[in-house]
Protein backbone atom coordinates (compact mmCIF):
# COMPACT_ATOMS: atom_id res chain seq x y z
CA UNK A 1 0.00 0.00 0.00
CA UNK A 2 1.58 3.29 -1.01
CA UNK A 3 2.36 5.81 1.70
CA UNK A 4 -0.20 8.57 1.80
CA UNK A 5 0.76 11.88 3.33
CA UNK A 6 -2.02 12.99 5.71
CA UNK A 7 -3.63 16.27 4.83
CA UNK A 8 -2.94 19.13 7.24
CA UNK A 9 -5.70 20.07 9.62
CA UNK A 10 -8.07 22.69 8.28
CA UNK A 11 -6.98 26.20 9.24
CA UNK A 12 -10.16 26.75 11.24
CA UNK A 13 -9.54 23.60 13.27
CA UNK A 14 -6.12 24.76 14.43
CA UNK A 15 -5.77 27.10 17.42
CA UNK A 16 -5.10 30.72 16.39
CA UNK A 17 -1.47 30.58 17.52
CA UNK A 18 1.05 32.40 15.35
CA UNK A 19 3.47 30.27 13.35
CA UNK A 20 6.90 31.27 14.73
CA UNK A 21 8.46 30.86 11.27
CA UNK A 22 5.88 32.91 9.42
CA UNK A 23 6.50 36.58 8.59
CA UNK A 24 4.45 38.96 10.69
CA UNK A 25 3.34 42.39 9.57
CA UNK A 26 0.95 44.90 11.07
CA UNK A 27 -2.66 44.41 9.93
CA UNK A 28 -5.07 47.14 8.96
CA UNK A 29 -7.28 46.19 11.92
CA UNK A 30 -4.40 46.94 14.31
CA UNK A 31 -3.99 50.38 12.74
CA UNK A 32 -7.74 50.92 13.01
CA UNK A 33 -7.55 49.90 16.69
CA UNK A 34 -4.92 52.61 17.27
CA UNK A 35 -7.33 55.36 16.28
CA UNK A 36 -9.01 55.18 19.69
CA UNK A 37 -5.77 56.24 21.34
CA UNK A 38 -5.56 59.43 19.29
CA UNK A 39 -8.65 60.62 21.17
CA UNK A 40 -7.52 59.15 24.49
CA UNK A 41 -4.14 60.88 24.52
CA UNK A 42 -5.70 64.19 23.51
CA UNK A 43 -8.19 63.99 26.39
CA UNK A 44 -5.47 63.10 28.89
CA UNK A 45 -3.20 65.99 27.88
CA UNK A 46 -6.06 68.49 28.01
CA UNK A 47 -7.32 67.07 31.28
CA UNK A 48 -3.86 67.55 32.75
CA UNK A 49 -3.85 71.35 32.37
CA UNK A 50 -7.33 71.97 33.78
CA UNK A 51 -6.80 72.72 37.45
CA UNK A 52 -3.14 71.82 37.17
CA UNK A 53 -1.58 70.53 40.41
CA UNK A 54 0.26 67.43 41.65
CA UNK A 55 -2.96 65.52 42.23
CA UNK A 56 -4.15 66.22 38.68
CA UNK A 57 -0.75 65.13 37.36
CA UNK A 58 -0.95 61.85 39.31
CA UNK A 59 -4.48 61.24 38.05
CA UNK A 60 -3.40 61.82 34.45
CA UNK A 61 -0.51 59.39 34.88
CA UNK A 62 -2.88 56.71 36.22
CA UNK A 63 -5.23 57.14 33.26
CA UNK A 64 -2.37 57.09 30.76
CA UNK A 65 -0.80 54.00 32.36
CA UNK A 66 -4.13 52.12 32.25
CA UNK A 67 -4.76 52.94 28.60
CA UNK A 68 -1.16 52.24 27.65
CA UNK A 69 -1.29 48.85 29.32
CA UNK A 70 -4.46 47.98 27.42
CA UNK A 71 -2.69 48.84 24.17
CA UNK A 72 0.55 47.03 25.11
CA UNK A 73 -1.15 43.77 26.10
CA UNK A 74 -3.35 43.84 23.00
CA UNK A 75 -0.24 44.35 20.87
CA UNK A 76 1.35 41.28 22.46
CA UNK A 77 -1.80 39.29 21.73
CA UNK A 78 -1.58 40.22 18.04
CA UNK A 79 2.11 39.23 18.08
CA UNK A 80 1.58 35.85 19.75
CA UNK A 81 -1.58 34.86 17.89
CA UNK A 82 -2.59 34.88 14.25
CA UNK A 83 -4.18 38.30 13.83
CA UNK A 84 -5.76 37.19 10.52
CA UNK A 85 -7.94 34.63 12.28
CA UNK A 86 -11.57 35.59 12.82
CA UNK A 87 -11.37 34.86 16.57
CA UNK A 88 -8.51 37.29 17.09
CA UNK A 89 -10.16 39.92 14.91
CA UNK A 90 -13.27 39.69 17.08
CA UNK A 91 -11.13 40.02 20.20
CA UNK A 92 -9.36 43.14 18.89
CA UNK A 93 -12.68 44.69 17.91
CA UNK A 94 -14.12 44.03 21.37
CA UNK A 95 -11.07 45.57 23.04
CA UNK A 96 -11.36 48.58 20.75
CA UNK A 97 -14.98 49.07 21.80
CA UNK A 98 -14.03 48.81 25.48
CA UNK A 99 -11.09 51.20 25.09
CA UNK A 100 -13.33 53.76 23.43
CA UNK A 101 -15.74 53.46 26.34
CA UNK A 102 -12.86 54.00 28.78
CA UNK A 103 -11.83 57.03 26.75
CA UNK A 104 -15.24 58.66 27.10
CA UNK A 105 -14.86 58.42 30.89
CA UNK A 106 -11.45 60.16 31.04
CA UNK A 107 -12.69 63.70 31.85
CA UNK A 108 -14.66 62.44 34.89
CA UNK A 109 -12.76 59.25 35.72
CA UNK A 110 -11.92 60.55 39.20
CA UNK A 111 -15.43 61.86 39.70
CA UNK A 112 -18.80 60.45 38.66
CA UNK A 113 -17.60 58.11 35.89
CA UNK A 114 -14.94 56.21 37.78
CA UNK A 115 -17.02 53.04 37.71
CA UNK A 116 -17.22 53.21 33.90
CA UNK A 117 -13.45 53.54 33.54
CA UNK A 118 -12.56 50.84 36.08
CA UNK A 119 -15.27 48.32 35.15
CA UNK A 120 -14.42 48.59 31.46
CA UNK A 121 -10.69 48.14 32.12
CA UNK A 122 -11.39 45.05 34.21
CA UNK A 123 -13.87 43.69 31.66
CA UNK A 124 -11.33 44.07 28.84
CA UNK A 125 -8.57 42.14 30.59
CA UNK A 126 -10.69 39.47 32.27
CA UNK A 127 -12.85 39.10 29.17
CA UNK A 128 -9.77 38.55 27.03
CA UNK A 129 -8.67 35.68 29.26
CA UNK A 130 -12.13 34.13 29.35
CA UNK A 131 -12.20 34.31 25.55
CA UNK A 132 -8.69 32.97 24.91
CA UNK A 133 -8.67 30.02 27.30
CA UNK A 134 -11.38 28.05 25.46
CA UNK A 135 -10.26 29.37 22.06
CA UNK A 136 -6.75 27.89 22.43
CA UNK A 137 -7.80 24.77 24.35
CA UNK A 138 -6.09 22.53 21.75
CA UNK A 139 -2.79 24.30 22.46
CA UNK A 140 -2.16 23.63 26.15
CA UNK A 141 0.88 25.87 26.50
CA UNK A 142 -1.04 28.87 25.17
CA UNK A 143 -4.02 28.01 27.36
CA UNK A 144 -1.83 27.90 30.47
CA UNK A 145 -0.25 31.22 29.49
CA UNK A 146 -3.70 32.78 29.15
CA UNK A 147 -4.68 31.33 32.55
CA UNK A 148 -1.62 32.85 34.23
CA UNK A 149 -2.33 36.29 32.78
CA UNK A 150 -6.01 36.02 33.69
CA UNK A 151 -5.14 35.17 37.31
CA UNK A 152 -3.05 38.32 37.76
CA UNK A 153 -5.69 40.56 36.22
CA UNK A 154 -8.28 38.93 38.48
CA UNK A 155 -6.20 39.99 41.49
CA UNK A 156 -5.80 43.57 40.25
CA UNK A 157 -9.53 43.76 39.53
CA UNK A 158 -10.20 44.02 43.28
CA UNK A 159 -8.46 47.40 43.88
CA UNK A 160 -9.76 48.62 40.52
CA UNK A 161 -13.38 48.00 41.48
CA UNK A 162 -13.04 49.03 45.13
CA UNK A 163 -11.35 52.25 43.99
CA UNK A 164 -14.29 53.02 41.72
CA UNK A 165 -16.60 53.17 44.76
CA UNK A 166 -14.44 55.50 46.84
CA UNK A 167 -13.32 59.02 45.99
CA UNK A 168 -10.43 61.44 46.27
CA UNK A 169 -6.98 60.20 47.17
CA UNK A 170 -8.35 56.78 48.17
CA UNK A 171 -9.31 56.10 44.54
CA UNK A 172 -5.94 57.34 43.36
CA UNK A 173 -4.05 55.04 45.75
CA UNK A 174 -6.18 51.96 44.99
CA UNK A 175 -5.90 52.41 41.24
CA UNK A 176 -2.17 52.95 41.54
CA UNK A 177 -1.98 49.67 43.48
CA UNK A 178 -4.00 47.90 40.79
CA UNK A 179 -1.67 49.16 38.07
CA UNK A 180 1.36 48.14 40.11
CA UNK A 181 -0.02 44.59 40.22
CA UNK A 182 -0.58 44.60 36.45
CA UNK A 183 2.87 45.98 35.62
CA UNK A 184 4.77 43.82 38.13
CA UNK A 185 2.92 40.69 37.02
CA UNK A 186 4.11 41.23 33.47
CA UNK A 187 7.69 41.89 34.59
CA UNK A 188 7.72 38.66 36.64
CA UNK A 189 6.24 36.64 33.74
CA UNK A 190 2.95 36.08 35.61
CA UNK A 191 3.93 33.47 38.23
CA UNK A 192 0.94 31.46 39.50
CA UNK A 193 1.03 28.65 42.11
CA UNK A 194 0.74 25.31 40.37
CA UNK A 195 1.42 26.80 36.94
CA UNK A 196 4.72 28.60 37.49
CA UNK A 197 5.81 31.46 35.22
CA UNK A 198 5.28 31.86 31.50
CA UNK A 199 8.13 29.81 29.93
CA UNK A 200 10.82 31.79 28.16
CA UNK A 201 10.08 30.12 24.82
CA UNK A 202 6.58 31.63 25.02
CA UNK A 203 8.01 35.10 25.53
CA UNK A 204 9.70 35.39 22.14
CA UNK A 205 8.54 38.18 19.87
CA UNK A 206 8.44 38.98 16.16
CA UNK A 207 11.03 41.68 15.58
CA UNK A 208 9.48 43.51 12.66
CA UNK A 209 5.96 43.42 14.11
CA UNK A 210 6.57 44.46 17.71
CA UNK A 211 9.09 47.17 16.87
CA UNK A 212 6.79 48.60 14.20
CA UNK A 213 3.86 48.67 16.64
CA UNK A 214 5.81 50.62 19.27
CA UNK A 215 7.03 53.06 16.64
CA UNK A 216 3.47 53.54 15.42
CA UNK A 217 2.20 54.31 18.89
CA UNK A 218 4.92 56.88 19.41
CA UNK A 219 3.79 58.56 16.19
CA UNK A 220 0.23 58.55 17.58
CA UNK A 221 1.54 60.35 20.68
CA UNK A 222 3.19 62.94 18.44
CA UNK A 223 -0.19 63.25 16.72
CA UNK A 224 -1.59 64.47 20.05
CA UNK A 225 0.98 67.28 20.01
CA UNK A 226 0.13 68.16 16.40
CA UNK A 227 -3.59 68.12 17.23
CA UNK A 228 -3.00 70.52 20.11
CA UNK A 229 -0.97 72.88 17.94
CA UNK A 230 -3.53 72.90 15.15
CA UNK A 231 -6.65 73.30 17.27
CA UNK A 232 -5.38 75.91 19.73
CA UNK A 233 -3.60 78.26 17.36
CA UNK A 234 -5.50 81.55 17.32
CA UNK A 235 -5.03 85.27 16.91
CA UNK A 236 -6.35 86.30 20.32
CA UNK A 237 -2.94 87.70 21.18
CA UNK A 238 -0.65 89.63 18.84
CA UNK A 239 0.12 87.87 15.59
CA UNK A 240 3.85 87.72 16.36
CA UNK A 241 3.29 86.03 19.75
CA UNK A 242 0.94 83.44 18.31
CA UNK A 243 3.13 82.61 15.35
CA UNK A 244 6.14 82.32 17.67
CA UNK A 245 4.27 79.94 20.01
CA UNK A 246 3.02 77.97 17.01
CA UNK A 247 6.51 77.65 15.51
CA UNK A 248 8.15 76.68 18.81
CA UNK A 249 5.52 73.97 19.41
CA UNK A 250 5.91 72.59 15.89
CA UNK A 251 9.71 72.46 15.98
CA UNK A 252 9.65 70.92 19.46
CA UNK A 253 7.43 68.13 18.11
CA UNK A 254 9.77 67.69 15.14
CA UNK A 255 12.75 67.41 17.50
CA UNK A 256 10.99 64.79 19.63
CA UNK A 257 10.46 62.72 16.49
CA UNK A 258 14.05 63.21 15.35
CA UNK A 259 15.57 62.24 18.70
CA UNK A 260 13.32 59.16 18.92
CA UNK A 261 14.15 57.76 15.48
CA UNK A 262 17.87 58.58 15.52
CA UNK A 263 19.69 55.23 15.52
CA UNK A 264 17.77 53.44 18.29
CA UNK A 265 14.38 53.83 16.66
CA UNK A 266 15.79 52.87 13.26
CA UNK A 267 17.69 49.83 14.55
CA UNK A 268 15.11 48.46 16.98
CA UNK A 269 13.87 45.70 14.60
CA UNK A 270 17.45 44.60 13.91
CA UNK A 271 18.32 44.69 17.62
CA UNK A 272 15.41 42.38 18.46
CA UNK A 273 16.02 40.05 15.52
CA UNK A 274 19.75 39.57 16.18
CA UNK A 275 19.50 39.28 19.96
CA UNK A 276 19.86 35.87 21.56
CA UNK A 277 17.40 37.02 24.19
CA UNK A 278 14.63 38.88 22.34
CA UNK A 279 12.40 38.61 25.41
CA UNK A 280 14.68 41.26 26.98
CA UNK A 281 12.98 43.83 24.76
CA UNK A 282 9.57 42.38 25.51
CA UNK A 283 10.27 42.89 29.23
CA UNK A 284 11.55 46.46 28.98
CA UNK A 285 9.98 48.12 25.92
CA UNK A 286 6.54 48.72 27.53
CA UNK A 287 8.13 50.68 30.37
CA UNK A 288 10.60 52.74 28.35
CA UNK A 289 7.97 53.65 25.76
CA UNK A 290 5.49 54.57 28.48
CA UNK A 291 8.01 57.13 29.75
CA UNK A 292 8.51 58.56 26.26
CA UNK A 293 4.78 58.67 25.53
CA UNK A 294 4.14 60.32 28.91
CA UNK A 295 6.79 62.89 28.00
CA UNK A 296 5.10 63.67 24.68
CA UNK A 297 1.63 63.89 26.25
CA UNK A 298 2.97 66.25 28.93
CA UNK A 299 4.73 68.31 26.27
CA UNK A 300 1.43 68.58 24.38
CA UNK A 301 -0.21 69.84 27.58
CA UNK A 302 2.54 72.43 27.81
CA UNK A 303 1.77 73.53 24.26
CA UNK A 304 -1.81 74.24 25.31
CA UNK A 305 -0.61 76.45 28.16
CA UNK A 306 1.78 78.39 25.92
CA UNK A 307 -0.61 78.76 22.98
CA UNK A 308 -3.35 80.12 25.26
CA UNK A 309 -1.12 82.31 27.43
CA UNK A 310 2.19 83.02 25.67
CA UNK A 311 3.05 86.00 27.85
CA UNK A 312 2.77 86.84 31.52
CA UNK A 313 3.87 84.99 34.63
CA UNK A 314 4.95 81.32 34.46
CA UNK A 315 3.73 79.52 37.62
CA UNK A 316 5.88 76.68 39.00
CA UNK A 317 3.29 74.09 37.93
CA UNK A 318 3.50 75.39 34.36
CA UNK A 319 7.29 75.14 34.44
CA UNK A 320 6.98 71.53 35.62
CA UNK A 321 4.79 70.73 32.59
CA UNK A 322 6.66 72.73 29.93
CA UNK A 323 10.12 71.47 30.98
CA UNK A 324 8.98 68.18 32.54
CA UNK A 325 7.53 66.83 29.30
CA UNK A 326 10.84 66.92 27.39
CA UNK A 327 12.63 65.69 30.54
CA UNK A 328 10.38 62.62 30.79
CA UNK A 329 10.92 61.96 27.10
CA UNK A 330 14.71 62.14 27.43
CA UNK A 331 14.62 59.84 30.46
CA UNK A 332 12.65 57.23 28.54
CA UNK A 333 14.80 57.75 25.45
CA UNK A 334 17.94 57.09 27.51
CA UNK A 335 16.52 53.78 28.73
CA UNK A 336 15.41 52.96 25.17
CA UNK A 337 18.91 53.60 23.85
CA UNK A 338 20.34 51.32 26.52
CA UNK A 339 17.96 48.57 25.34
CA UNK A 340 19.41 48.73 21.84
CA UNK A 341 23.08 49.68 22.32
CA UNK A 342 23.76 48.88 26.01
CA UNK A 343 25.06 52.41 26.47
CA UNK A 344 23.62 55.93 26.77
CA UNK A 345 24.84 58.95 24.82
CA UNK A 346 26.03 61.82 27.00
CA UNK A 347 23.61 64.16 25.23
CA UNK A 348 20.66 62.46 26.99
CA UNK A 349 21.69 63.06 30.62
CA UNK A 350 23.17 66.37 29.46
CA UNK A 351 19.78 67.44 28.16
CA UNK A 352 18.09 66.33 31.38
CA UNK A 353 20.57 68.29 33.45
CA UNK A 354 20.06 71.39 31.28
CA UNK A 355 16.28 71.22 31.70
CA UNK A 356 16.61 70.89 35.48
CA UNK A 357 19.08 73.78 35.60
CA UNK A 358 16.74 76.02 33.62
CA UNK A 359 13.77 75.50 35.93
CA UNK A 360 14.61 78.18 38.54
CA UNK A 361 15.52 80.79 35.91
CA UNK A 362 12.41 80.42 33.74
CA UNK A 363 10.14 81.16 36.69
CA UNK A 364 10.88 84.80 35.90
CA UNK A 365 10.17 84.44 32.16
CA UNK A 366 6.91 84.26 30.19
CA UNK A 367 5.66 80.79 29.14
CA UNK A 368 6.67 81.48 25.53
CA UNK A 369 10.33 81.84 26.53
CA UNK A 370 10.16 78.81 28.81
CA UNK A 371 8.93 76.77 25.85
CA UNK A 372 11.69 78.22 23.69
CA UNK A 373 14.28 77.16 26.28
CA UNK A 374 12.95 73.58 26.24
CA UNK A 375 13.06 73.54 22.44
CA UNK A 376 16.67 74.76 22.41
CA UNK A 377 17.71 72.00 24.80
CA UNK A 378 16.11 69.38 22.53
CA UNK A 379 17.79 71.02 19.54
CA UNK A 380 21.13 70.69 21.33
CA UNK A 381 20.51 66.98 21.89
CA UNK A 382 19.57 66.49 18.22
CA UNK A 383 22.66 68.39 17.01
CA UNK A 384 24.88 66.30 19.32
CA UNK A 385 23.36 63.14 17.86
CA UNK A 386 24.05 64.29 14.31
CA UNK A 387 27.62 65.35 15.02
CA UNK A 388 28.39 62.09 16.82
CA UNK A 389 27.21 59.94 13.93
CA UNK A 390 28.58 62.08 11.06
CA UNK A 391 31.43 60.39 9.23
CA UNK A 392 31.10 57.18 11.23
CA UNK A 393 30.01 53.80 9.86
CA UNK A 394 26.46 52.76 10.87
CA UNK A 395 26.38 51.56 14.45
CA UNK A 396 25.18 48.04 15.08
CA UNK A 397 23.09 47.00 18.06
CA UNK A 398 25.03 45.76 21.05
CA UNK A 399 25.59 41.98 21.14
CA UNK A 400 23.66 40.09 23.82
CA UNK A 401 25.41 39.66 27.15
Amino acid sequence: MPFVTPEPAPRRARPPVRDPEAPRRVTLLELFFDLVFVVALALISRNLVHGLDWTRAAQSLILLAALWWTWAITTLITDMYDAERTEIKLLITAVMFGTLLMTTAIPEAFEARGIVFAATYVAIHLGRGLFLMPTVRRHQESQRRAARVFSWFAVSAVPWMVGAYVSGNARLVLWALALAIDYVGFRLAYPVPGLGVVPEKQRTVTAEHLSERYQQFFIIALGDAILTIGTLFSLEHSEAENIAAFAIAFFTTLLLWRIYVHKSGELLPLAIATSRAPNKFLETAPYTHLLMVAGVVTTAAGFELVLKHPLGHTPPAWVAVILGGPALFLLGRSAFEYEVFSRVSLSRPGGLLALLSLAPAVLFLPPLYTSLAAMLVLAGVAVADTRRSRGRPPEAPAPPH
